[in-house]
């Protein structure tokens, strides 16, 4: 690894989508897609970037990371198990998001039937998973959202008091929907939290007397901030990113993440290709295209802009 880099998955060097929480015992979890960037034979087209578990890391100051494992499918929903996933699997896992309702964690996982090899068709749900230890995951169900084609979940409790959830549909032109919640049991579609330019990976979270809504649009991410978490104003000119090319580690920009808080200091967790600059055809890619490696950065507010530094 470059000294920038701090993670890169073990099993198939294709870390990607971290999400981070640390546990009440001072440890810190990374869940991740575990897309398989190195697998001598996944199958053609884009089956690569599917058939994909949930990894997870350990670490104690969120630096310096081990590798725990795969969230593998049991009788009650999923377990931590050491070692490789399987060769083939019956549904692809993508995108964790992993928070803490005040009592127990719950997982919003994208779940996807079989190892697609192309993109258009799949139907893509998030399911709802919940879990007192982070080893073992009860699954609850999926989320009733706008529609069948949707991902990467992100959900946080905003200054009214409800819960809300905020996901890239896919069958929306890939724009961010949201859905809001009292009870994280009974959800109810509120449209459109950011439209615009296709983009995913939204990651929510408050900090310098703002909140903030960070979204992947494969040139760096788009910046958005609220007062109440509901109504969001860009941050910048249209094409205004963080994490863009040149301001990122690598030759490329930053990709999907997650903000965690750790006392007063704001976290944001994202994926980068340590070996090419641009965005390449999946179909022509090589596999030192495909791997993948995490990075972080400082969140900080300035003059109510926000900014990200080194980690």
């Amino acid at each position: 690894m470059s000294a920038a880099e701090l993670y890169r998955d073990p099993v198939y060097d294709g870390a990607t989508d971290p999400t981070v929480v640390i546990a009440g015992d001072g440890t810190w979890w990374m869940f991740y897609t575990q897309r398989r960037a190195t697998h001598p034979d996944p199958g053609p087209g884009v089956a690569w970037v599917h058939g994909s578990r949930i990894g997870a890391a350990r670490s104690r100051d969120g630096v310096a990371w081990e590798y725990a494992g795969t969230l593998e499918p049991d009788a009650a929903g999923l377990s931590l198990r050491p070692g490789a996933p399987p060769a083939e699997v019956a549904v692809t896992h993508w995108a964790p998001e992993v928070i803490h309702d005040g009592a127990r964690w719950r997982m919003y996982l994208t779940e996807i039937d079989g190892v697609p090899d192309r993109w258009p068709g799949f139907a893509r749900s998030i399911v709802e998973y919940v879990s007192d230890d982070l080893l073992r995951w009860h699954r609850r169900g999926p989320l009733p959202l706008a529609s069948d084609r949707v991902i990467d979940a992100a959900v946080a409790r905003t200054p009214d008091g409800r819960w809300r959830l905020w996901y890239k549909d896919e069958a929306a032109d890939s724009v961010t929907k949201v859905a809001a919640s009292d009870d994280l049991a009974h959800w109810r579609d509120e449209g459109t939290a950011i439209g615009g330019r296709p983009h995913e990976g939204p990651s929510a979270f408050e900090l310098g007397g703002w909140w903030w809504l960070i979204v992947d649009e494969w040139r760096g991410m788009g910046v958005y901030r609220s007062r109440d978490a509901v109504a969001w104003q860009r941050q910048g000119e249209a094409d205004a990113v963080i994490l863009g090319a040149g301001a990122a580690p690598g030759p490329g920009f930053g990709h999907h993440g997650a903000a965690v808080r750790d006392g007063d200091d704001v976290w944001f967790y994202y994926f980068g290709h340590p070996a090419r600059a641009a965005i390449v055809d999946p179909e022509r890619e090589t596999i030192d295209d495909r791997r993948c490696a995490v990075y972080r950065a400082r969140l900080r507010v300035e003059s109510g802009v926000l900014v990200a530094s080194g980690g």
